[in-house]
């Protein structure tokens, strides 16, 4: 059942920051009697409707598993900086390992943080003559060679979350009055799962704010595992940002806006952002990414409740397209432009963005 998050509100800040917890969702009641199931479905599509973010319990993942993957991704930041560049995303056309603090850029800005990106262990895929660029994406990642521990719990990680986040887009499929299985094409073979073991060290020493700038994630479902420390923040509808109050052991969801577009805008992909801790205080999170196959060309979802739709957000910057991989593609070259320039500069020559 739905239940407001231990943090009240509290209104607006002196810098129109509003603080208010989010709608709480317990998936545990999707194995319950009919009762329970009709309230999971309202409670879910009012806040995939309403605000397009939700704390998530009831998911089954163990105090446990998340101490496996927090202590190792603890660990791999606590590393020497040259055991972290050893496995430097500079080296990988798809993508995968370390970005140092600044490197990546939202919205052409600088992100003060690092991390390290982590996909499904596949084989390198580099695209045959006529094979779309997007498949650059898929290969394996890069492990630091004194942490073995961080690989088993990352790919963990990983089959657990997207069993997790498979149920969670049925249900909410339902909720709408879709067939839950809708999709289910798009996810077959090798759907496009992602990781990030991010730090924010702090406050960048020009002073900026910008932990990572303002966007809204490409695919369907992100799940993001937070520490207590906050800083996250979802853009509010009438204009400033909501605080997202760390809740133990819940996950933080938002929708992408491949689900925006599929639904017309009935489902919401909202922007959001997070501040740097202030001073040298460090905050650590591991956003979980729930999409398809690169290759899956997403149609649009038949829903009984299509004529209420408000359209989906255009922006002219930033099309999108049905095919999943050119929107992660065009989002990777963006935000990564050493790896871009080492690797893929004639993808920047075509325009392939």
């Amino acid at each position: 059942m739905t239940q407001q998050a231990p943090t009240p509100s509290t209104g607006s800040t002196t810098d129109g920051r509003q603080t208010a917890g989010l709608p709480v969702i317990d998936l545990s009641l999707a194995a319950g009697d009919a009762d329970d199931r009709t309230r999971l479905h309202d409670d879910l599509r009012a806040a995939a409707t309403e605000v397009g973010f939700f704390q998530l319990t009831g998911h089954g993942i163990t105090a446990g598993e998340t101490a496996a993957l927090t202590d190792a991704m603890r660990a791999f930041f606590a590393l020497p900086e040259a055991d972290r560049l050893a496995v430097s995303n500079l080296n990988s056309p798809h993508f995968r390992g370390y970005t140092r603090t600044g490197d990546e850029r939202t919205g052409g800005s600088q992100d003060w943080r690092d991390q390290l990106d982590i996909g499904a262990e596949l084989p390198p895929h580099v695209p045959a003559p006529g094979e779309p660029p997007y498949w650059w994406l898929e290969g394996p990642n890069q492990w630091p060679e004194a942490l073995p521990e961080l690989r088993t719990a990352a790919l963990h990680w990983i089959d657990r979350l997207s069993a997790v986040a498979g149920r969670l887009l049925h249900e909410l499929l339902a909720s709408i009055g879709a067939r839950p299985d809708f999709y289910d094409h798009a996810f077959a073979g090798h759907p496009h799962l992602r990781l990030k073991l991010v730090r924010y060290p702090g406050t960048a020493p020009d002073g900026a704010g910008q932990g990572v700038g303002a966007h809204k994630d490409y695919g369907f479902i992100t799940l993001l595992l937070q520490d207590g420390v906050g800083g996250l923040q979802v853009e509010r509808e009438g204009g400033g940002f909501l605080e997202v109050p760390p809740m133990e052991g819940a996950f933080v969801v938002n929708l992408g806006e491949l689900l925006e577009v599929a639904t017309d805008g009935y489902l919401k992909a909202t922007n959001h952002r997070v501040v740097s801790p202030a001073g040298a205080r460090e905050r650590f999170s591991v956003p979980f990414f729930y999409n398809p196959r690169l290759d899956a060309h997403i149609e649009p979802l038949d829903f009984p409740l299509a004529h209420h739709a408000p359209g989906a957000t255009q922006d002219p910057g930033n099309p999108l397209f049905a095919d999943f991989g050119r929107n992660e593609l065009k989002g990777y070259l963006r935000a990564h432009p050493e790896v871009t320039r080492r690797h893929h500069a004639d993808l920047l020559e075509s325009g392939s963005r």
